[in-house]
């Protein structure tokens, strides 16, 4: 759903929707947006491979902090492979109208224009990085620091 125009935009209302598990970036989004969406969509359900991801973007499977690399460094905005607590210095603090990264130490995961993409809070039998409709409860999201690129 858009953004109403009196709301403050953020990356958790941007209007994106899933289709077929493919995140569908709203209109109106910027083209940096649009080519993390696109890469993320390159690697929804990959496997989740411990350490996928950081000896090279590219890998047959990804961890978290590896499947939301990819996806950053696609949009332009990592240069390196990172594990999740360096995502925690990355970026600026606080959430961003596009693009928000959720890291601590153990874990990282994104919220793009409205959709949450995570290795985290599949269904069993099933792992690895995927688009999600909705946000962790308050008290996970506690303990992780907040960062989004500039100007995103």
């Amino acid at each position: 759903m858009p953004t109403p125009p009196e709301a403050v935009r953020t990356s958790e209302n941007c209007g994106s929707r899933l289709l077929d598990g493919r995140a569908i970036p709203p209109p109106g989004a910027p083209p940096v947006v649009r080519r993390v969406i696109t890469a993320a969509n390159q690697i929804d359900g990959r496997p989740y491979v411990w350490g996928g991801g950081h000896r090279s973007f590219v890998s047959k499977g990804y961890d978290c902090s590896g499947a939301v690399g990819y996806a950053l460094h696609a949009g332009g905005l990592l240069s390196t492979t990172v594990v999740s607590g360096q995502l925690e210095y990355w970026g600026e603090a606080g959430v961003g109208r596009w693009i928000t990264v959720y890291a601590n130490a153990e874990h990282v995961f994104m919220v793009v224009a409205g959709l949450r993409f995570d290795t985290r809070g599949d269904w069993p039998g099933v792992s690895g990085p995927r688009w999600k409709m909705g946000m962790p409860d308050p008290q996970t999201l506690a303990r992780f620091v907040v960062r989004h690129p500039a100007g995103l």
